[in-house]
């Protein structure tokens, strides 16, 4: 023990001396001795305290209270370490700092107490959280322990709880918005569902409204009291909006008992007046606490609430008294107690609400207020508005708010009933027959589905409904309607008799019923007006009249009065001008008022304002009084519909015309003009098929209605015949413009339409070249243009289309001799001055008398001209008739220019080649266009005429032109092609390819752009890639172009000559034969086209035409020789002969062939005419004189022929076989020993040459030469193994080796030698029929004969060139009788087909 005290004597000396390594030894040492020495452990703590070993020092001082817990030198040690620590150890300070203040409280010593208590508060503000400092805090709240005792020393309980307060505040704050920033993140989270259970979690287990209670109780300011109170309500209202339903019912008392603590008061916090006022559900706003609703408007008068209230208070729909200085005062006049104006207090309440978007006791009260002033689209937005607001509010509080939603839905109901009525009759409907569900007696909602009865003119169930509402509330505007029911009804004495009842009752100055006398008193009269339909009674001013003027003089807004007032001026008193007024003043007043609209429409489309009637119409369809709902017995109204379809169809706005004119069809589906009109509407939109079934619509209801119903009804047939037209179905269009006609003789559009579409059905037949319809349709339209000419033959349409008509006859040639000239002559001469045909003479030198002395030939040449000059004094004649329309007049001059064009075409193909024509025509065309470009450049077409024209007279017009055209329209491809063939003409293929190409990307299908492209392709030498070309334009073309068909057959027959296999396929050359017959209809005078066709009709075997075509070509070349003298066209002589023989020896006629053949020899004589075309026009007479003279037993002469042949040939092969079977068909010795001679000379010249081979082979085996033979079969067998021989030397090679071989069999015997010889011919040509068929000859194994079959069906045409001759040997050979059948249908004249029947039957 005595070492224990020494050491901490000296542990005490060293401590004084601030020795702490020795104190901490000494103590340490004293504790070994003493474990419970305090003062050791005292020592120590502070020792290591100043080492700043802070762990270790609160051991040893933890370990000294231990000790002695009484003692406050270890706590002090411990509130002193805590202290230098800051805010590490504030929680364990808390306990040391309490645990301190309470042992000085013992010891009665309040200034070190106190001293304890402020530094350890002071030290959790500054180094403390705010939930440690709020722990710090609560030791100086009252039931702390220390409060009493230190009481007036430390801060006061309300100063406290103030700090709590915000601390608390900040907290929750800071927690709702960081989880609310976690949550929202999650997947599928929405932000207001996250925020209400961020919210509910906080607010659950807040114990802030319990510190706000504490505030309030422990304050003296009243200031902050009222802060307090307000937070506390705001708080648990808060917490109400975000529990869940069963919870709120406590919080919901809680929040209601604080509110009206706070009303009470008198204190102007909106929310708990709010709630006081919102939450109070009343049937009715006079239930309300009148004083209340004045103290609010008192405290708030910038509120929204505020100011409805104020409006509402002071207006005429208010039950409660006025405010004013004495009740005298309000019962005189209301209207001076009321310090606003109606229009001043109607904006007040519209900003309050504004101001006020979640009060259910604005919107009720606004809501009725819109009602009283018959604003029922207001009043109905803003009831919709207070049931939604009513909701958010029941999930907010879970009050359900039941009167309040009943008050709103009566609002929107009435509304409904009259907003667009009957539209939303089904909607309010049903919120009457909820709330009648919940209370049956409610008369607003039996007024309400009785007027909807009434509406729906069903009026014994209004009536019902009325009587039912005046047994639960007697009140006069019911009364009213009933009377008023009775008298719909048709019962309009009585009506009469209850209206005039209820008069009394009713007073003008009132502004709540002077709309409801006015009204009454327009039901009297209308009962009057009923009850006495004579014009006598209505027009008496004493009746009905009389009170139309009393109801205005009661309310001067009643708009139904204002109509019946239009009705009595218009068909009474025949005042049209106060007519109108009153009709405008009721539709001004209200859009309701379909009869007066539907009459001011009327009198404004009689007057073309347009505008106004879309006006009135639109307005009328947005009253939704147009369609009844379902059920109604009511007819819905389509007249406003049908109007703006008429005014959208005038405006060309023709989508929405078709919109239009449906609705009313869909109200009236027997609305006859609207079926018209929305027929119209699709034609002008380009829906023809549409407008179609409209107008067939349309006559099925002229049929059904009658013309007594409908009237004139002939608009419809000329429409459709329009429509009709447009889709090309000419033949019905024009049968319906001739049913209009019957009707209306004498309407000239209608006669205009006709001979129009008769002229359109004329292009469109020769486009498709239908040419013989195409000239029907021109007669006709002639007899329609004589008929119009006789009462309107100043029309420009008409002379038009008689030049269109004229210049179809210079378009198909064929027919140019059915040209009536004497009715077109009498049709452009009469009524009209013939110097006027003088315009333009001096470019055309066209008059009357060219055009005259054009009709005196008789050659096609002549009535071509004449009419082409017809067609251009026609459309003279139209340019005269058009002084004033500059529009029409620029169309004129380009209709006279392009009828300029096609007189200038139709003479260049007269003029002989090599003979420039006359530019007459064409210059006159450039001066037409020019003067239609100066009427209308903006005219692409214009331009792009002017270029054509000018192509050949000036290059740099011609590219400005078509630059100029292709700038106003660049989506043109005539231009555009027209532009590629300028190009090609000046050399630049470059440029005219590009153009080209542009034109087929504009449009693909236009042919003149893939003729370009083929033209510059054979510039090029690209044949292959031409003929391409070529046939894809004529493939797409129509049959108006005439070049195109022109390059397509001469490009055929080019590749025909080339590839003389194409030539075996007939199917190849049909379509250019067809293309070539016409062209032939369309240009007589293209004798190169005609003659080429002769070519192709003679490869097909169409030698009759062959023969009369040539015949006619002769003819022509001859008189064009005995004119021009050309050598050109005698050698074309020639060639035609040369021909026209070779087809006559065809059809069998030898001696006009040897003739002919003879006269193109005679023709082609001349030593100055040289070239390859010569040369094979005098080989090909050659030939066909001496195989006519051959025919006709003239060997001589054929011989000759052939020599000749051989001659001009220098030698051919194939000549030499011609000759070499002349000379031994003549039978001879000597001519067969020449004929044997030319062979061997031959075959020594073209070795391998077939028909050489062929005919040694023969002559050997006739003359039994063995050596010639055995040459002749290894020269055969050589050339059986060729690719390039034909179908038909092939087999007359295997004829010829099976004769041979059947003949000489050498070492074997016949039948193996033919077996043999057929199996090689099979194995060399597996794919060819003869060798089947000598196989199957041979032996009696059907497959061979199969095979047969089977290779020749496959080279047949089309996939090959096997003749039916041979087709039939293959069916043949089978022995079957159905391919026997097969073989004699295929070719008749073959005997084996026969034979093979004979055996199998």
């Amino acid at each position: 023990m005595s070492t224990s005290k020494a050491a901490l004597k000296a542990a005490k000396g060293a401590l004084d001396s601030h020795e702490y390594e020795r104190v901490i030894e000494n103590a340490t040492k004293a504790l070994k001795e003493d474990p419970q020495s305090y003062h050791a452990n005292v020592f120590l703590g502070l020792a290591l305290e100043k080492q700043n070993r802070n762990d270790e020092s609160e051991k040893a001082y933890t370990a000294a209270t231990a000790v002695k817990a009484n003692d406050p030198l270890a706590w002090q040690g411990l509130i002193s370490l805590y202290e230098r620590q800051g805010g590490r150890m504030l929680d364990r300070y808390h306990d040391a700092a309490i645990r301190l203040a309470h042992l000085f409280m013992d010891v009665d010593d309040k200034t070190r107490c106190q001293t304890v208590v402020d530094k350890y508060t002071d030290l959790a503000r500054k180094c403390g959280s705010r939930t440690q400092y709020k722990h710090s805090l609560d030791i100086l709240l009252p039931g702390s322990g220390l409060y009493d005792y230190l009481e007036g020393r430390i801060p006061r309980p309300s100063h406290t709880y103030a700090k709590l307060c915000e601390i608390v505040e900040q907290d929750e704050k800071e927690k709702i918005n960081h989880e609310i920033g976690q949550r929202r993140t999650r997947l599928g989270a929405r932000i207001d569902q996250v925020t209400v259970e961020v919210k509910r979690e906080v607010l659950q287990n807040s114990d802030l409204e319990a510190l706000y209670q504490h505030a309030i109780d422990w304050t003296d300011d009243e200031e902050a009291r009222r802060l307090y109170e307000e937070k506390l309500l705001q708080h648990a209202y808060d917490t109400l909006v975000v529990l869940p339903g069963p919870q709120k019912v406590s919080k919901r008392q809680e929040v209601i008992r604080l509110a009206q603590g706070i009303v009470i008061l008198k204190h102007p916090f909106p929310l708990a007046w709010k709630i006081t006022l919102e939450w109070h559900d009343v049937e009715s706003i006079e239930e309300l606490d009148v004083g209340l609703l004045r103290e609010y408007v008192e405290f708030f008068p910038e509120d929204g609430l505020g100011k409805v209230l104020k409006g509402y208070l002071e207006s005429e729909i208010s039950m409660f008294p006025k405010e004013g200085p004495t009740a005298e005062d309000n019962d005189k006049n209301e209207a001076e107690a009321s310090s606003m104006t109606a229009e001043d207090r109607l904006i007040l309440m519209t900003d309050g609400l504004e101001d006020s978007p979640s009060s259910m006791l604005a919107h009720r009260i606004m809501g009725e207020y819109y009602l009283h002033l018959d604003e029922y689209e207001s009043a109905a937005e803003t009831a919709r508005k207070g049931r939604r607001q009513a909701a958010l509010e029941t999930r907010m509080s879970g009050l359900p708010f039941q009167n309040i939603v009943d008050a709103v839905d009566l609002v929107l109901g009435t509304a409904l009933v009259q907003h667009q009525a009957p539209r939303h009759h089904p909607e309010a409907s049903s919120l009457f027959e909820g709330i009648l569900a919940r209370k049956p007696g409610n008369s607003s909602a039996l007024v309400g589905i009785g007027l909807i009865f009434e509406e729906h003119e069903e009026f014994e169930k209004a009536m019902g409904f009325l009587q039912r509402a005046l047994r639960h509330a007697s009140s006069i505007r019911i009364q009213c309607e009933a009377a008023w029911c009775k008298a719909l009804s048709g019962d309009y004495a009585i009506g009469c008799s209850e209206l005039e009842e209820c008069l009394p009752y009713l007073s003008a100055t009132d502004p709540r019923t002077k709309t409801l006398k006015a009204q009454t008193l327009y039901r009297i009269g209308m009962c009057m007006w009923n009850l006495d339909d004579s014009k006598a009674s209505r027009r008496d001013r004493n009746k009905a009249y009389a009170r139309f003027i009393s109801s205005l003089q009661a309310d001067m807004n009643f708009a139904p009065s204002y109509t019946s007032l239009g009705i009595y001026y218009t068909d009474y008193a025949k005042d049209k001008s106060r007519a109108r007024k009153c009709f405008q003043k009721a539709f001004e007043l209200s859009s309701s008022e379909v009869v007066a609209a539907e009459r001011l429409a009327q009198s404004f489309a009689k007057t073309s304002e347009w505008d106004l009637v879309k006006i009135v119409a639109q307005r009328v369809v947005e009253s939704g009084k147009l369609r009844p709902p379902p059920g109604s017995k009511k007819k819905g109204i389509s007249w406003p519909f049908a109007a703006l379809g008429v005014v959208q169809l005038n405006n060309q706005d023709y989508q929405e015309s078709i919109v239009s004119f449906q609705s009313a069809l869909r109200i009236s589906p027997k609305d006859y003009y609207s079926w018209v009109g929305l027929g119209e509407s699709y034609q002008n939109s380009g829906r023809y098929i549409a407008a179609t079934k409209a107008f067939e619509q349309a006559q099925e209801l002229e049929q059904e209605l009658g013309a007594d119903v409908l009237g004139d009804t002939w608009f419809s047939k000329y429409m459709l015949a329009n429509v009709k037209r447009e889709l090309g179905e000419y033949d019905a269009a024009i049968a319906g413009y001739e049913e209009v006609l019957a009707l209306r003789k004498k309407e000239y559009g209608v006669s205009i339409a006709s001979l129009q579409t008769l002229i359109e059905a004329a292009w469109h037949n020769f486009e498709l070249g239908f040419f013989g319809r195409a000239i029907q349709s021109v007669q006709n339209a002639l007899n329609v243009a004589k008929d119009l000419s006789k009462w309107r033959s100043g029309a420009f349409s008409l002379w038009k289309s008689v030049g269109d008509l004229c210049s179809v006859y210079t378009y198909i040639q064929s027919y140019v001799d059915e040209f009536p000239f004497q009715d077109i002559h009498s049709l452009l001469k009469d009524d009209f001055d013939l110097e006027s045909f003088n315009l333009l003479a001096d470019f055309d030198d066209m008059d009357w008398a060219a055009f005259e002395a054009s009709a005196t030939g008789d050659s096609a040449a002549s009535v071509l001209k004449c009419c082409s000059f017809a067609a251009i004094l026609a459309q003279k004649r139209a340019i005269s008739c058009c002084a004033h329309d500059p529009h029409a007049r620029a169309v004129a001059w380009y209709n006279l220019g392009w009828a300029e064009h096609r007189a200038h075409v139709c003479q260049s193909g007269e003029i002989s080649s090599g003979t420039p024509g006359p530019l007459r025509y064409l210059k006159a065309a450039v001066q037409c266009f020019k003067r239609a470009i100066e009427l209308e450049s903006g005219n692409s077409d214009f331009w792009n005429a002017l270029g054509v024209v000018t192509t050949q007279l000036n290059p740099r017009v011609a590219q400005h032109s078509f630059v100029r055209s292709l700038y106003i329209n660049d989506k043109n491809p005539r231009t555009w092609t027209n532009l590629g063939i300028f190009y090609l003409f000046e050399g630049d293929v470059q440029l005219a390819n590009d153009a080209f190409t542009r034109a087929q990307s504009v449009d693909p299908d236009h042919a003149q752009a893939w003729l370009g492209q083929g033209l510059i392709a054979a510039q090029l030498g690209e044949t292959g890639e031409a003929r391409n070309l070529f046939t894809h334009a004529f493939e797409i073309s129509n049959a108006s172009a005439t070049q195109i068909p022109r390059s397509y057959a001469f490009s055929m027959l080019d590749h025909l000559l080339s590839s003389p296999g194409a030539s075996n396929d007939n199917a190849s050359l049909l379509q250019p034969l067809l293309a070539l017959r016409q062209l032939s209809k369309l240009n007589i005078s293209d004798l190169p086209s005609s003659h080429i066709r002769s070519l192709f009709q003679e490869r097909i075997g169409d030698l009759a035409n062959v023969s009369q075509t040539l015949m006619s070509i002769c003819s022509a070349l001859e008189a064009e020789y005995e004119t021009s003298e050309s050598s050109e066209t005698l050698a074309r002589f020639a060639q035609a002969k040369a021909d026209l023989s070779r087809c006559l020896l065809a059809e069998g006629n030898f001696d006009g062939a040897a003739d002919n053949a003879e006269t193109a020899l005679d023709l082609s004589a001349d030593d100055d005419q040289t070239g390859t075309a010569r040369d094979k026009t005098r080989l090909s007479a050659h030939l066909s004189a001496g195989l006519a003279r051959y025919y006709q037993g003239s060997m001589d002469r054929s011989i000759e022929m052939f020599k000749g042949a051989l001659e001009e040939t220098r030698g051919d092969a194939d000549i030499i076989c011609l000759l070499s079977q002349v000379l031994w068909a003549k039978g001879g010795d000597e001519e067969r020993s020449i004929a044997r001679d030319q062979l061997f000379q031959c075959i020594e010249k073209h070795p391998g040459h077939v028909g050489t081979t062929l005919l040694l082979g023969a002559i050997a085996v006739l003359d039994d030469d063995r050596d010639t033979i055995d040459a002749v079969v290894d020269d055969l067998q050589q050339l059986r193994s060729r690719d390039d021989l034909s179908a038909q030397q092939q087999r007359q090679l295997a004829q010829l080796l099976n004769a041979i071989t059947a003949l000489y069999p050498g070492d074997k015997d016949g039948s193996s030698a033919q077996t043999s010889d057929a199996a090689t011919a099979v194995m060399l040509g597996p794919s060819q029929p003869y060798g089947w068929s000598q196989m199957a000859g041979l032996t009696d194994d059907a497959h061979p004969a199969a095979m047969a079959v089977l290779t020749a069906v496959r080279k047949a045409p089309p996939r090959g060139e096997l003749s039916a001759d041979d087709l039939s040997e293959a069916y043949a050979g089978t022995r079957e009788g159905c391919d026997a059948q097969r073989s004699v249908m295929l070719a008749p004249w073959k005997p084996s087909g026969w034979n093979a029947l004979s055996k199998v039957g």
